[in-house]
């Protein structure tokens, strides 16, 4: 694992906790678990195991909400670590702020299913150990229609995106160009009988962003991530939304923007969720 960038995330996972704990209106923070057999890297033709371990913090605030999490990535040998010593490790973290509309103005959005407008600013960094190095950053910014109700929320994003990112193989920093991005995320709550479900996720389509560090063109990236969750701790006549476990399902095409081998996911995956 690249210790600067895990010193600076730990730095930023401690700071951003401390300044939402003291301006947040609400909070909620979780530790969750998730785990796959067929993960797929660019010009890797192996299936990759990964035990990912994730903390996310979401909160809301004066004027909107804030949302902050990290994955700690552990990789099996088919996707080996540069210098040996076992599968590769990466560190990704995305903070993300939205500023409502109804909250700037006082005004209260009721159109149908939308509840309200909001801008959205994104940064994403990452790094990973494998040969290929990557230290991903991220801006990505632009509006948001958010809907919800008694069912749940959904969100729904049009975005402008730019990255740049380091390929260790040729060895050079990569500036790609600004491009967009549609997305969405939600959170949905139903009984299935007498048990408690969730359903929620996120979904991107990422539009080419030119050239990457091997000079080849880039091509739209899909990335989908769905889970069924049992509200467990509800069931066992426990708090609602404490500890979740259910299925999942990862569906990526393109990945990175590269179309070669590896670029294709399609898998269940397991998950656990504890709220604190």
């Amino acid at each position: 694992m690249n210790t600067r960038l895990t010193r600076i995330s730990s730095a930023l996972i401690l700071a951003f906790g401390c300044v939402a704990a003291q301006a947040a209106d609400w909070s909620d923070n979780s530790v969750s678990y998730r785990y796959g057999t067929s993960f797929h890297e660019p010009a890797n033709d192996k299936d990759v195991t990964k035990n990912i371990l994730n903390f996310t913090h979401v909160s809301g605030f004066k004027y909107g909400s804030n949302f902050f999490t990290v994955d700690m990535l552990k990789s099996d040998h088919n996707d080996p670590a540069n210098n040996g010593g076992g599968g590769a490790q990466e560190l990704y973290a995305i903070f993300a702020n939205q500023l409502h509309y109804g909250k700037l103005t006082g005004t209260k959005i009721a159109l149908g299913p939308i509840s309200d407008f909001a801008w959205t600013t994104r940064i994403d960094l990452n790094s990973k150990d494998d040969a290929f190095a990557a230290r991903v950053q991220k801006l990505i910014v632009g509006p948001t229609i958010k809907f919800g109700g008694t069912w749940g929320w959904a969100d729904l994003d049009f975005l402008s995106y730019k990255e740049k990112n380091h390929n260790g193989i040729v060895g050079k920093a990569v500036d790609f160009d600004l491009t967009w991005r549609v997305g969405s995320a939600w959170g949905v709550g139903f009984d299935a009988g007498p048990v408690p479900l969730k359903f929620n996720g996120w979904a991107t389509y990422t539009g080419a962003k030119g050239k990457d560090g091997f000079g080849t063109e880039t091509k739209a990236e899909t990335w989908i991530n769905a889970f069924l969750m049992v509200d467990a701790g509800k069931l066992a006549g426990g708090s609602k939304d404490t500890f979740l476990a259910g299925v999942g399902y990862e569906y990526v095409k393109n990945k990175f923007g590269s179309s070669g081998t590896g670029s294709k996911t399609s898998q269940p995956l397991l998950k656990l969720e504890w709220h604190l």
